[in-house]
């Protein structure tokens, strides 16, 4: 039976898509991508994980940047929208750097071949719980103290 065409991808292939992005942004998201993978680093070197342990630097980086990103959010497109390198700076860039998935998997699986199967659940669900609360905190705040400034 012969194999049913795909349909085309109606994206545009991404070196398309990226040469519509001015260049001064795309240099905003990589200034702030280096700044925050920088300070992550940083706090890793502060607080190195060890296997078997709970992986505070991940699970700092992951609230913290969790706070700022609905800070970030809300001033982007609620308080000062016309500042047009604010979210690909702080946002995707400096806060994207900082934040990582990745290691927090890495910090699960660390967990759990140290036999710490416990310990990987509870390291799993409160930094997701405390990533997303923070993320809903700094909305809040941010939005409380921008009514309050007008």
């Amino acid at each position: 039976m012969p194999a049913t065409p795909r349909p085309p991808d109606p994206r545009p292939p991404l070196r398309d898509a990226l040469g519509a992005v001015p260049v001064t942004v795309l240099a905003a998201v990589s200034l702030g991508g280096v700044i925050g993978s920088l300070a992550r680093y940083g706090l890793l070197l502060l607080l190195p994980p060890e296997p078997g342990r709970f992986d505070t630097a991940t699970f700092l980086a992951n609230t913290i940047g969790g706070l700022l990103i609905g800070a970030v959010m809300v001033t982007a497109t609620e308080i000062a929208p016309g500042r047009r390198h604010l979210r690909p700076f702080l946002g995707v860039g400096v806060l994207g750097g900082f934040t990582t998935f990745s290691t927090y998997i890495v910090g699960i699986g660390r967990a759990a071949a140290a036999d710490a199967v416990l310990l990987a659940a509870v390291y799993a669900a409160t930094t997701l719980a405390a990533a997303l609360a923070a993320a809903a905190l700094g909305a809040w705040a941010t939005r409380a103290i921008g009514r309050r400034l007008r």
